[in-house]
Formats: structure tokens, sequence, C-alpha cells
């Protein structure tokens, strides 16, 4: 181990999930002084690994989850107006079938859904006549009645990394591939054991929050001199994406026999995302992969309902997250609690723990995990994340199409599909990536089909990004339309330019 280093910090965030990247950046933005680390990329497991909605969760009104659901109904329409970039309302067709639940049970709660918290950018639910809508079209004939209603979708892998920037502009450190593997008490202070590319290190911190997702009970017994009271029940979720079953805008959700529902949701324009399953879990969070029967059900479930018929050779690209759910009575995973617990350990120093959360709460979490936080370290700023913009969200009129309208304007240059790419995922920080470019050409050298130096180089300057899977899958998802392709090129890239591009040294691109 090298010398203890002489860093120090009021707050030490375990983990860069969504959770620990939204702690970091309330924290910072309060002025205190965080670091975070996470011992791989950003949102390089769980956080990366959802059904990308920013949803209330409606078949939780079933488990009689009335709370939770309208705090995320709360949280949906604030996630909404904080990165119109990165989210989006989508519009859900749920087919009838009587035999599951009865029409009347259904409409009571879609009532109760939309009244359970104020909508301002959502439509309100109705029914649909499944022989003349348009999404009944994909639908095999023996559903004639349906239901719609509103939620939100997000890039989920983005919503990390921005809140990630965001902490560090607000003066938050971040360190990506960095594992803490210890917290030692000193006095009434914590001495972080760090270890990273460059070896080993300490920090030492007021106060230390374990985020660490489905490592929370390894890290709270690894890790720390403290034992908590709670603990989480992994399960696992997984999703396949097969080439597009339909051509319109509208998402499905589709009941089965088995009581559980699966989502069918128009994604990266080519394909459908179909998922997930809820699978108990016992091995490696990092390992987590879908196995064949959750193929063959997903599958299943899906030719229930299409005319298109797929099969697991039809599917182009699967993933499976291990879900830290809030342990409880439960023995059906499904009906486990997607509702979060925070508890804080005083002594020998303060330390709070994380357990449990779904994404659209994220926000509201970090504000709840720094509201009990603050007083101990003598910060008495008011939370202040309820009505700011993620880096990239202050759109002009808060519209993503107006904002697209611009860009078209702004840089005609761009092929129309790179156009929208570019402003889905980087707003109105855009002309920080594109610079002074004022041609395709000046780019710089298209590394892989639709993949340029200017853009590679912002990722690993602004954006923690230092490998081709952080680019290709995480950043974006590139590598879904690059399926074959070799990403030799952007490796290469990386590996002679990326350690300088990170530290914003001189561009590798013209100007």
């Amino acid at each position: 181990m090298t010398a203890p280093s002489s860093d120090s910090c009021d707050l030490l965030v375990v983990g860069g999930g969504v959770n620990g990247t939204g702690i970091a950046r309330d924290a910072a933005g309060r002025g205190l002084k965080v670091l975070l680390v996470e011992q791989d990329d950003l949102a390089a497991h769980t956080s990366s690994a959802s059904t990308k909605l920013i949803h209330g969760g409606l078949r939780y009104l079933e488990e009689f989850h009335f709370s939770l659901v309208r705090k995320a109904l709360i949280e949906r329409e604030v996630l909404l107006r904080s990165a119109p970039h990165i989210m989006r309302p989508l519009h859900f067709i749920m087919p009838h079938a009587p035999h599951l639940r009865p029409a009347w049970m259904i409409r009571a709660g879609l009532l109760l859904y939309d009244h359970l918290a104020h909508r301002e950018h959502l439509a309100a639910s109705g029914t649909v006549n499944l022989r003349t809508h348009i999404a009944g079209g994909a639908l095999q004939s023996g559903y004639r009645r349906g239901f719609v209603y509103s939620d939100g979708w997000t890039d989920d892998a983005r919503l990390v990394a921005l809140n990630a920037l965001d902490a560090r502009e607000r003066g938050a450190r971040i360190l990506t591939r960095t594992r803490c593997e210890a917290l030692t008490a000193r006095g009434r202070l914590w001495s972080a054991t760090l270890a990273g590319a460059d070896g080993r290190s300490t920090v030492t911190a007021r106060a230390a929050v374990n985020a660490s997702g489905p490592w929370v009970d390894q890290f709270v017994a690894r890790a720390t001199p403290v034992r908590t009271a709670h603990r989480v029940r992994l399960v696992k979720g997984s999703h396949i994406v097969v080439p597009r079953l339909f051509d319109h805008r509208f998402a499905y959700i589709f009941q089965n026999e088995d009581r559980r529902i699966v989502f069918a949701i128009p994604y990266e324009h080519d394909f459908t995302l179909i998922g997930t399953t809820d699978v108990d879990y016992a091995g490696d969070p990092a390992a987590v992969r879908i196995d064949a029967a959750e193929l063959g059900y997903l599958c299943a479930l899906a030719n229930r309902y299409f005319i298109r018929q797929i099969s697991p050779a039809d599917v182009r690209w699967s993933y499976a997250g291990v879900r830290p759910l809030l342990q409880d009575e439960s023995r059906d995973p499904m009906s486990v609690t997607r509702d979060y617990a925070l508890e804080l350990e005083r002594e020998p120093a303060p330390l709070l723990s994380v357990f449990g959360g779904k994404i659209t709460t994220y926000r509201r979490l970090a504000e709840d995990a720094v509201n009990r936080l603050a007083p101990l370290l003598g910060n008495d700023a008011a939370p202040w994340t309820v009505d700011a913009r993620l880096p990239g969200g202050d759109l002009p009129e808060g519209s993503f199409a107006v904002f697209a309208r611009t860009v078209e304007r702004r840089y005609p240059w761009l092929p129309p599909r790179l156009q929208l790419r570019y402003a889905h995922a980087y707003g109105s920080r855009l002309a920080r990536v594109l610079g002074s470019a004022a041609a395709l050409g000046d780019l710089g050298e298209e590394l892989l089909p639709g993949l340029y130096e200017r853009e590679v180089e912002y990722l690993c300057r602004e954006e923690f990004a230092r490998t081709a899977e952080d680019i290709l899958w995480r950043r974006s998802k590139l590598g879904l339309h690059l399926l074959g392709t070799s990403a030799a090129p952007l490796e290469r890239w990386l590996a002679a330019h990326g350690p300088a591009a990170a530290r914003g040294e001189a561009a590798t691109v013209r100007v």
C-alpha cells in the first residue's frame, strides 16, 4: 500500500449507480466536499439494466403499495422536467385479457393511477378499440379491446452519467474503476482504503454512504465495522431485444397467466425491447446473465400477443441486472417492495446505507439521504434538485421537439439520424461536443459507423468513459447497431489518445 494521502472529504460515496451519483450530485450542490468511488464504470450493473421506464408502477397497486406508487408518480413529473432530452412520455397499450383481470379492475386501477399525483406532461388513461387503433394491427385478432395510459421512458445509463457530470461540475470528485476496500474508524472520521489502477491509497471522510446496490450487504459485512438491520433480496430481471415487431410509437404492457406483466417497448428505432423477468438470484451480481428459461418465457409471452412470432434465434441482444430489493416477507419476487430504506449508523462515524429503491425515485432517495447526513456535517443548505435541470436538459421551452428543430437548422450538414442521436444524448450541451465543427469532416475520423473522434474525445473528457464498452453500450447504444462490427478501431484510438482526452489535453481532431 502506498503512503496514506492527505486527501479528505466531507462525504465519501461508494457506488456509481443512479443512487450513488444522485447522492453525490445533491450533496455537492449543497456545498459539501464529495468523493464518489465506483469499482467499475458508472452504471455498469443494475442502473443500466432496467426496463428504461420512469413510472409509478401500475402493477404495484395490486400489492397495495399506494404510498410507493404516489411517490414515484410525483417523481415521474420532476424527472421528465429535469432532462427532456433523455426522457420522454410514452403511451402504453394494455390488451384486455378478461380471464386474467376484469375490465372494471383495470379501469379502477388506471383511474387511481391517473389521480394519485398531479400530471403535467402525461395524458390521462382511456379505453381503445384494438380493431381500429393503430396499435391493434400488430396484435393477434383475439384482442379487440384495450386500455391506454401514459408513463415515461429514459436512457438509464445516460441518466447516471449526467448525475455524475453535474456532481463533478458542482465540485465533487468522481473516481471510476476505484474500489473501496475498507472503512476504518479514526476517531470520528472514516479512513477509506481505495484500490485503483495506480495502486492503493487512503482518504479520510467525515461521513460515508454505502450505495453499492447489489453489494450493499457484502460491503457492510466485509469493509466496515458496523452492522445493519436491513437486508436486500437479490432479484434478477432479464430483457431481450429483437428486430422491431411494430412500426408505431406506442408501447405495450402484457398480462400473463402467472399475474406478472411484461413490457414491449419501441427501442433504438430498429428494435423492440421486451422484459422483464423476476427471479431470485444468489450468484455474483457482476456475472448475471439471462438463462434459457427466461429467454423462453419472454418469447412465449410475446408470441401470445403479437402476430409476428419470435424465437430465441431472433434475439439480437439480451441483458440482465440484479435488483437489490428491500427484503420483506414476500415469497414471490414480483411482490417484493420496490421502496427503499436508508439506515444511518452514527458510530463510530456516520455511515448511511441504501437498501432497495427504483430508478424513478432516485432523486427523492438522494434528497432524503443528504437531508439526514447534512446536519451531522454542519451543513444547513436547503434541498435544491427538485427544480434543477440535469446537464443538457435546459431545452428551449422545455421541449425536445423545439430543440430538435433548432439542431436541424444549426447543423444541416449532420445526417438526420446523427442529428437525432446527438440531440437526444447531449441536449443543450451538443455545442460542447461539436465545438466549431462546420462539416462532417471536422469531426475527425469515423472510428466506427456513426462514431467520430470528436464525440469519443468528449465522452472521455466529460463523461468518464474509458473503454469501448463504456462508449458503445452505456454512453450510447451504438453497440446494438454495430453487432458483428469489430470495435478494434475505437480500442486503438482509446489506447493512443484516451488518457490525454480524459485529462482534457490537446484536441485530437481538427477545429
